[in-house]
């Protein structure tokens, strides 16, 4: 095992340790990693493979990594021991053989045992989860996604190969690791898309032809949402767009999404938010105003509800990591 400097007193310090038949595959491939994942107030920097918008690590640190989030989706894979994930509500007891999917700025802490190790993918999807391809599967990839042979019998060995393959790819010295990885997790993307689609109550009794109609519809309505979120915005005329009846438009939404139409708005709005308090320099008030937030408070409020800080403060640790 290796243990490397830590960068500072904010940083966490992580090991990259691999068994020893492993250590120089994985530091050859690795020999650009600092050996830590950088935190600063909440907001973890990631340190992607060199010239690349990926990582995928070895990790066997027994130690606890309190509440954070970056912008790259995280995939956990238990080797041996089992690993807790927290988000903010719930907690998600992995252990080999499962895959986690943290989805990006959700945040989440992690609890470790003494003896342990997993392999952590991250990945840098930027704005392709935006594109009319990924929109239909945007509610499923914003909450983690605790998958198994139980609850994905389905699909759970064709993820599992993937990301197997995705593992020995970064490992190799394939000149073209990145489109491979891709296209791989692009895959597993719509195999969790084929399956959620098939399980879900909002499709159940439909024949093909009608669910992908439905399917549809329900794209339309995540590209209007998506466009049109900083607008006065209600249930009753997304439903009209829908060509559902408000009643219908809601039952369905709330399962497939597995949220209400009024807090998935919400969250559009609050993602929208960050990006302003992050990038641009305006006044709160500007902020929730441009977002659609019909007042400061408003967007105070639920912002410190959601995010557990305040937009103020959020803004504060994106400087602050800048």
């Amino acid at each position: 095992m290796s243990t490397f400097p830590t960068s500072g007193s904010k940083s966490l310090l992580y090991q990259l340790a691999t068994t020893p038949e492993e250590v120089a595959a994985f530091y050859r491939k690795n020999s650009d990693f600092p050996g830590y994942r950088d935190v600063k107030g909440n907001v973890e920097d990631i340190s992607f493979q060199k010239d690349s918008t990926i990582r995928i690590w070895y990790n066997n640190l027994p130690i606890p990594f309190g509440f954070h989030r970056h912008t790259a989706i995280e995939i956990i894979m238990p080797v041996n021991e089992w690993y807790d994930v927290y988000s903010q509500t719930e907690c998600y007891h992995i252990v080999p053989g499962d895959i986690l999917i943290v989805p990006p700025l959700e945040m989440h802490r992690i609890e470790a045992p003494r003896e342990g190790s997993r392999f952590i993918y991250l990945l840098d999807m930027g704005n392709i989860t935006d594109t009319h391809a990924f929109i239909g599967l945007k509610p499923l990839l914003n909450r983690f996604i605790h998958i198994t042979s139980q609850t994905h019998p389905q699909v759970y060995e064709e993820i599992h190969a993937l990301l197997a393959d995705m593992r020995d790819v970064y490992f190799s010295s394939s000149e073209f690791f990145e489109l491979n990885i891709y296209s791989d997790i692009y895959r597993i993307f719509a195999l969790i898309g084929q399956d959620h689609l098939k399980k879900s109550d909002a499709f159940v009794g439909l024949n093909q032809i009608t669910r992908k109609e439905y399917l549809n519809r329900f794209n339309s309505v995540l590209n209007y949402i998506n466009e049109y979120y900083s607008d006065d915005l209600t249930l009753e005329k997304v439903a009209e767009h829908s060509g559902f009846s408000k009643f219908h438009f809601s039952r369905l939404f709330k399962k497939y999404t597995g949220i209400t139409f009024y807090d998935y708005l919400i969250s559009k709005r609050l993602q929208a938010a960050e990006q302003l308090l992050a990038d641009a320099d305006l006044s709160i008030t500007e902020v929730a105003l441009r977002t659609g937030f019909a007042s400061i408070s408003t967007f105070n409020r639920t912002f410190k509800r959601k995010k557990n800080c305040t937009p103020r403060d959020y803004r504060m640790m994106c400087r602050k990591n800048d």
